[in-house]
């Protein structure tokens, strides 16, 4: 498929997706994050390193990214298997997992960095200042670093990264259609903040809502709606029109960002990334972690939870390429 097909099929994509998003938000929601989420990490991660992972210089300090994931992971599975270590470790494991967001701030400050620079000293310097800034507004300004950590490796990069990509594209590609692409996407929040919504029509089952709060996005959810003062008396309610609105956004931005990745295959090449030997591999996890998922919400999230933080670790130094590609003056300078 050419550009101009793929781009009008992203287009389709992002109706279907709304349309659906408007009918079964939180359902649509666990779906995909279930079902296409594991695969989009795999061909990802797998295409990624295909790529040097966009650093051409310096690979090795993507291996902070592995860390940073494994850290992150720790967490979660020792709370899901309750395993009952001594109190120091506990304390330990708690503290990394209030300073997730910081991990978050640093891993893509270093992206940034490596994108930038390519001197060890001023990557070491670049590590250093991220460092200190993360744990100035850890003490600081906590609430921002908490905007960053639940929204960087969430909306941030399901929704922004992937409206920039697309614009990347057409810029790339000189595609109108592209352009005409990332403008409606852009103005999908618009569309769903205008349409009427009654919420009486939405019968969302007991453990519907539960699986949807075991994923920890209902913080998301919550966050949207105090950042933009849309509490009803001072809470949050899920299943009022607000809530339901903010859901059909995060179901559609999750859904649409793992269908556009599966629809660029002939325009970046991800499959060509793919050998039998990591096909079989990647078909083997993808379908243990659907099985993981439809014994368990649960047990998937956890078992899912370093894979899912480990595609968006590595794709930093994309997004902070492709950040520097679609703001460079080069690209709108008159013909």
């Amino acid at each position: 498929m050419n550009t101009k097909k793929i781009d009008l099929l992203n287009i389709g994509l992002i109706v279907i997706s709304l349309l659906i998003a408007i009918k079964i938000p939180f359902e649509l929601f666990l779906f995909s994050y279930a079902i296409l989420g594991p695969l989009h990490y795999l061909t990802e991660i797998n295409w990624l390193k295909d790529r040097n992972y966009f650093v051409q210089k310096n690979i090795k300090w993507t291996y902070f990214f592995t860390v940073f994931a494994i850290i992150l992971a720790i967490y979660p599975v020792y709370k899901f298997l309750d395993l009952g270590l001594n109190n120091s470790f506990n304390d330990l494991l708690k503290l990394i997992n209030q300073n997730t967001n910081a991990l978050l701030l640093i891993g893509f400050m270093l992206a940034v960095g490596l994108i930038f620079v390519s001197k060890v000293k001023h990557l070491i310097l670049i590590l250093f200042i991220a460092v200190v800034l993360a744990f100035t507004l850890t003490i600081y300004v906590p609430k921002y670093l908490l905007f960053i950590g639940l929204f960087l490796p969430t909306l941030i990069h399901v929704y922004l990264f992937t409206f920039l990509f697309i614009v990347f594209g057409a810029l790339k590609a000189k595609s109108k259609y592209g352009f005409i692409l990332a403008f409606i996407l852009l103005c999908v929040p618009i569309i769903i903040w205008k349409i009427p919504i009654n919420a009486k029509g939405y019968n969302l089952s007991q453990s519907a809502i539960d699986t949807y709060v075991d994923s920890n996005m209902m913080g998301v959810n919550s966050t949207i709606a105090g950042f933009l003062n849309l509490f009803e008396n001072g809470k949050f309610y899920a299943l009022s029109e607000v809530g339901l609105k903010i859901q059909i956004f995060i179901g559609f931005a999750y859904t649409y960002h793992y269908l556009n990745w599966f629809s660029k295959t002939s325009i970046i090449g991800w499959q060509k990334a793919i050998s039998v030997k990591k096909g079989l591999l990647i078909l083997g996890i993808w379908i243990a972690s659907i099985a993981l998922y439809l014994y368990d919400y649960k047990t998937g999230l956890v078992a899912l939870f370093f894979l899912s933080f480990l595609h968006v670790f590595l794709e930093f130094p994309l997004n902070a390429l492709t950040i520097k590609e679609v703001f460079s003056i080069k690209n709108y300078k008159l013909k």
